[in-house]
């Protein structure tokens, strides 16, 4: 028995992106001014949810920035900016805790609880 190839469904109503897609995606402030970029996904190995999104802020064609690990349900996919609007400002971001490139943080659970502390966002682990 054969069956027909389903085709894909490539509008922007689709709910499902490729994770590859989601690197470079631009994240607007409030008041939609791009405030930075998504730079890597972090995915939670047993349940397979995005849990943050680690995202580079500042500088200029990638020199002088810096990243910040954000709670994934500080983002919301906008269909009209074609990115990720969160309510984070520039202005929030100084001070924010900062951990990403280091394999070894995220076995710190203390390390995680100050992220969401910061962002005041309950932990992924209490879903």
């Amino acid at each position: 028995m054969t069956q027909a190839a389903a085709t894909p469904d490539t509008t922007a109503s689709h709910p499902l992106i490729e994770s590859n897609r989601v690197e470079g995606t631009p994240v607007y402030d409030p008041h939609s001014k791009r405030i930075g970029t998504i730079h890597h996904l972090v995915i939670e190995k047993v349940s397979g949810r995005v849990v943050y999104a680690v995202m580079s802020f500042g500088g200029f064609l990638g020199i002088g920035s810096h990243t910040h690990t954000i709670p994934w349900e500080k983002l919301t996919y906008d269909t009209q900016l074609g990115g990720y609007r969160t309510d984070i400002t520039q202005e929030q971001l100084t001070g924010a805790p900062v951990f990403s490139g280091d394999e070894r943080v995220w076995w710190d659970r203390r390390r995680e609880e100050d992220i969401h502390d910061h962002w005041k966002v309950p932990p992924y682990w209490g879903w």
